[in-house]
């Protein structure tokens, strides 16, 4: 497991918008990182407003990403979901199909989409990665959030007019 981390905002003081969409599968692993995200949120980005979204699974992740994209206008979304490998190849499946959706749909909205959708091999990765102390997903989700509505920000300003993808 890579013990690199996410540079630790600032304090934020934008009114940010940032859409969470996790999955219920794995409720006890992803509500941890969720739990873990939005706490991080409260601390780096006081003023934001987030708004989460469950979907059962993580399949239906990036399609709810893509309709909260042309329906509201988040400053950044954050992607939570844990797939555990089995026997078979379907959460291999799943997870690559996840990672695809969820780039093409940030990469056609320029929008941060923050992927946190793990692919694991066992529950005690899980267990690490969604509800350890020293290194956990969800925190670093919603750094990455902040870090990216920031520059996004600054990229704007030095950037003033709509350009398209």
């Amino acid at each position: 497991m890579s013990r690199a981390e996410p540079t630790v905002p600032e304090v934020s003081t934008l009114r940010a918008s940032i859409a969470i969409v996790a999955s219920i599968y794995n409720e006890e692993y992803v509500g941890a990182l969720l739990d873990a995200a939005r706490q991080e949120l409260e601390k780096v980005m006081p003023h934001a407003q987030v708004k989460i979204y469950r979907v059962p699974g993580a399949f239906e992740i990036p399609v709810c990403v893509e309709f909260v994209l042309k329906n509201t206008e988040p400053d950044a979304v954050i992607a939570l979901g844990v797939i555990i490998r089995g026997e078979t190849e379907h959460g291999d499946l799943v997870g690559a199909s996840v990672t695809d959706a969820l780039q093409r749909i940030a990469v056609s909205h320029v929008v941060p989409v923050v992927h946190e959708v793990l692919l694991l091999h066992s529950e005690q990765q899980a267990e690490e990665r969604c509800k350890g102390s020293e290194i956990n997903r969800g925190t670093e989700a919603a750094r990455v959030a902040v870090n990216m509505i920031e520059l996004f920000k600054q990229l704007r300003v030095s950037f003033p007019f709509p350009h398209t993808v």
